[in-house]
């Protein structure tokens, strides 16, 4: 039986990977965008000097022929669903089973020179070499759009000590995800660093120098005029789908799929970004365009189309990402409006830098999420308190046991305690410290 996967990101690559570990099925990866899968969220130390792009190759290259995965640069113009057959530019391929994981692209939403040189996005390889193409002289970057490739853009050109406008529409940023508190934190950071973030507003057009290259932007609420020679677009993604809108395949927002990964068209399964799911779990959303859902969709696909039916389960959400110098973690539900249902409790450090948010239900006081800047805590801890509904002062009380920081990092957990106390009149006392050898007890429990 002949795979074939279309789109080498993670969500491909782990499907190519674990239908060889379950199966001696042929396999072949198309993409147009790279021969090899590369760590999409290093792109920007690549362009920081902290590494090179061989260096975010999680495998080396012949990593591919030792396992029979056969790699095709190539790229996919249509497919035919009912012959089970691609039309590449080099020629036809035909498929037993087809696994879409196309991506995403970035958002154009029509603005006046949005198509013009030195204008791009942030999310493939050939964005990263336009971005490298015009830095050399560069005196000033704009990036429309905020959120967490807006973020690493800027800071991109901030390493190079290239000025940097931010126009973010919203009030404070990202506060369509993070809670007030913590949003405000991350705007004084990019303040702080010196990037000229402007709040509320909204790109008008992007001018042409009269070349075909961009020389400045206009701000839609102000009419002033920006001189830049880069416009960076990261006003978000959207499922790479729009080329297969007329055909039978059926497409909401991305490629609807049930519980299995399947679409409505036989043998033919999607994942990653461009997956939308018909029935998502309670509190997730159809499109989840993170690293780790991308990773367990590769999985899960593998086992339906190797005959071992199993369906998604994304499980308790997190993420994690970094503000320039702030580092960012979330599990569980952390709204960026907290419910009547829901209590809070909030923790900053007079730096400004680090905070530790802890949400709870009000009325079982089961935890229900962490949010986390500025310090790191244990994933498979704040897990299993999550999942076994853990009353919020025994939490309290083991904190210490999250605490993922190196072992010469001051901890904070006691703050925590003390607050707590201050705010619901109670003496708690914090029993346990960080400690490998607590954790890995606790986890086994």
């Amino acid at each position: 039986m002949h795979i074939v996967i279309i789109g080498n990101g993670i969500s491909g690559t782990t499907a190519a990977r674990w239908v060889r570990k379950l199966s001696d099925h042929k396999i072949t990866i198309i993409s147009s965008e790279s021969k090899y899968f590369y760590s999409r969220t290093a792109l920007m130390y690549v362009y920081m000097g902290h590494m090179r792009y061989e260096d975010i190759k999680p495998y080396e290259d012949w990593f591919w022929d030792k396992n029979r995965i056969d790699l095709v640069k190539d790229h996919v113009s249509h497919i035919d669903f009912d012959k089970q057959e691609l039309t590449l530019t080099q020629g036809k391929m035909q498929y037993d089973k087809l696994v879409l994981a196309l991506g995403s692209k970035s958002n154009k939403f029509g603005w006046p020179g949005q198509d013009l040189k030195g204008v791009g996005g942030l999310y493939h390889l050939q964005d990263l070499q336009q971005m490298e193409e015009y830095s050399d002289g560069l005196q000033r970057a704009v990036i429309t759009g905020g959120g967490l490739i807006g973020i690493e853009m800027a800071e991109m050109f901030h390493s190079r000590h290239i000025p940097v406008t931010l126009l973010v529409r919203e009030q404070s940023y990202w506060n369509n995800v993070l809670p007030p508190e913590e949003s405000k934190m991350i705007s004084d950071h990019i303040i702080k660093n010196n990037i000229d973030l402007r709040l509320g507003v909204n790109l008008d057009q992007i001018k042409d120098d009269g070349n075909g290259r961009c020389k400045s932007v206009v701000v839609k609420e102000t009419q002033e005029e920006i001189a830049c020679g880069y416009v960076g677009l990261t006003a978000g993604v959207s499922p790479n789908v729009s080329w297969l809108k007329d055909t039978n395949l059926e497409i909401g927002r991305g490629i609807k799929v049930n519980n299995h990964l399947l679409t409505n068209q036989n043998n033919v399964y999607a994942i990653g970004d461009c997956a939308e799911l018909s029935e998502p779990r309670p509190g997730r959303r159809g499109i989840e365009a993170i690293w780790y859902t991308g990773r367990m969709m590769g999985e899960t696909v593998a086992y339906n189309i190797c005959d071992q039916p199993v369906s998604y389960d994304p499980g308790i959400w997190f993420n994690s990402a970094k503000f320039i110098d702030i580092e960012y973690q979330v599990y569980g539900d952390v709204p960026a409006t907290i419910p009547e249902t829901m209590a809070t409790l909030y923790w900053q450090h007079s730096d400004n830098e680090k905070a530790i948010r802890i949400n709870y239900d009000k009325a079982s006081q089961s935890v229900l999420g962490f949010n986390l800047m500025g310090v790191r805590y244990r994933h498979e801890v704040c897990e299993k308190w999550i999942a076994d509904k853990t009353h919020i002062e025994e939490v309290l009380q083991h904190l210490g046991m999250a605490n993922f920081d190196p072992e010469f990092y001051k901890e904070y957990e006691s703050d925590i305690v003390n607050l707590y106390n201050t705010q619901s009149g109670k003496n708690l006392k914090l029993k346990s410290k960080r400690g490998l050898k607590r954790v890995l007890a606790f986890l086994s429990k």
